[in-house]
């Protein structure tokens, strides 16, 4: 039992940190922007959903795949296609429904801090 819960959690740490170590690489060693490597991870996850691959990684590996921004494309990809089987409507709202407690949760976070804290502007 406890070595079951151990390769859990290394499924979930190697999963997780390849996906991360592929994102420093990608800061490291090309000119691309941090902003649009996010965008090229969130629609990694929403194409490789929609061809029904990311799936396999999330079966796997659970939170290792979920919690990366990919994991957000995934989750975004996965309501519209379960949408989709009820209808048109539900196909356009449905990425944004299996998404609202993420989405609440950061909204609602990002408030809680901005009232703690002050911002300050970055000087170079």
């Amino acid at each position: 039992m406890v070595f079951e819960i151990f390769l859990t959690y290394l499924k979930v740490f190697v999963v997780g940190g390849a996906i991360c170590t592929i994102a420093q690489l990608f800061i490291n060693y090309t000119k691309i922007t941090a902003g649009k490597i996010l965008v090229y991870f969130l629609l990694a996850g929403v194409l490789l959903q929609a061809v029904g691959l990311y799936q396999y990684l999330v079966d796997f590996a659970g939170a290792g795949a979920t919690v990366p921004i990919c994991g957000f494309g995934y989750l975004l990809a996965d309501g519209a296609i379960k949408g989709a089987k009820i209808g048109l409507f539900e196909a356009i709202t449905g990425g944004t429904t299996a998404a609202a407690m993420g989405i609440t949760a950061a909204i609602i976070f990002g408030y809680i801090f901005a009232l703690i804290f002050k911002s300050k502007s970055k000087r170079n």
